[in-house]
């Protein structure tokens, strides 16, 4: 029997045309994932299109390939239907198609669709899905693709690639970090990638109103359960105060998780009056995905999230407590 990889690798070899997309507010592996496909595929002749719901985030314009990347689904729906049936849809790391954000009914119309994914509670939607739960991340994943289609992976590519890698595993420091994910990277950097540009790129490029908003939002650190559960916060007011927005959050979240005494991060972001994103980190036993999975999210064992309406800040740490307190106990 065919494995899922090669399925897909079939599929996008008989189609002209291939439709990449993503969840919305894409961390690095989903950007990444998507933009060195891309240029995987355009290596092999292919008419490519990248679609994001939102403009690329400053923090990740070093990636090659991020102005190629369409943000209006009319275009989407347009290149779709051009393409007469010779077209594959690729939705990469992405759990089900309500991530895709406010279009998903518009992009789940386009036929076929093939799914790469990591994530544990993925719902398996999708024509195609190759879901390996286990995987460090979505690019390792779009690697062994590239290497079941024999195509040539460029610098730009591998510099993707290596991106998704890099921040997937929080810099390879994560459970699901295998002896096949320190093969891709080894085999990216033969191919081009320089990893201390890449750090330099995601980890050295702080703003002063970053800064600021650091300083900030660690003031709100809080510790439940004898200093195993950090909490931290950050408001519209403070993104105000430091003339910042909720992209320079991107990794606070480790912070807090680094303490010695912590078992789970949480990470409250009050996204306007009426909307609160939820990123949980966790080290050791505690299974974060399960408490995600509870409000409508997902994600990974150590590292997952979701959102939540018409609650306050306080309002949403005070159910999420009593959940963790059970899953740590379990």
């Amino acid at each position: 029997m065919s494995r899922p990889e090669q399925l897909i690798a079939a599929e996008v070899q008989s189609k002209g045309a291939v439709l990449l997309a993503t969840h919305f507010n894409p961390d690095g592996d989903a950007l990444g994932s998507l933009l060195g496909l891309g240029e995987i595929l355009e290596g092999m002749g292919k008419r490519v299109v990248r679609y994001l719901e939102e403009p690329v985030s400053p923090l990740y314009r070093f990636l090659p390939g991020c102005a190629q990347v369409q943000t209006d689904i009319n275009l989407i729906m347009d290149f779709a239907a051009q393409a007469h049936g010779d077209l594959l849809f690729i939705c990469l790391d992405c759990s089900d198609e309500k991530r895709l954000g406010r279009h998903s009914e518009a992009l789940m119309t386009i036929q076929p669709l093939a799914v790469i994914d990591h994530h544990q509670g993925n719902t398996g939607f999708g024509d195609l899905s190759w879901i390996e739960k286990h995987r460090s991340s979505t690019g390792e994943m779009v690697f062994d693709l590239a290497e079941a289609l024999g195509a040539e992976i460029s610098a730009k590519a591998a510099e993707c690639l290596y991106t998704a890698l890099s921040t997937d595993t929080g810099s390879f420091q994560y459970e699901a970090t295998s002896q096949h994910t320190f093969t891709v990277a080894g085999e990216l950097i033969l191919r081009g990638v320089r990893p201390e540009v890449i750090a330099n790129n995601l980890y050295n490029t702080y703003t002063l109103g970053r800064l600021r908003l650091m300083q900030e939002v660690l003031a709100t650190l809080e510790m439940y359960d004898r200093d195993r559960i950090a909490v931290i916060r950050v408001t519209q007011k403070m993104l105000d105060r430091t003339f910042t927005t909720m992209e320079d959050t991107e990794y606070f979240i480790n912070l807090p998780r680094a303490v010695r005494s912590v078992r789970v991060a949480v990470f409250l972001k009050e996204i306007d009056h009426n909307l609160v994103s939820v990123s949980l980190r966790a080290k050791g036993q505690c299974d974060v995905s399960v408490i995600a999975a509870r409000f409508g999210g997902g994600g990974h064992r150590n590292a997952s999230g979701f959102r939540i309406r018409d609650l306050s800040l306080n309002a949403v740490r005070d159910q999420i407590l009593p959940l963790l307190l059970q899953e740590m106990r379990v």
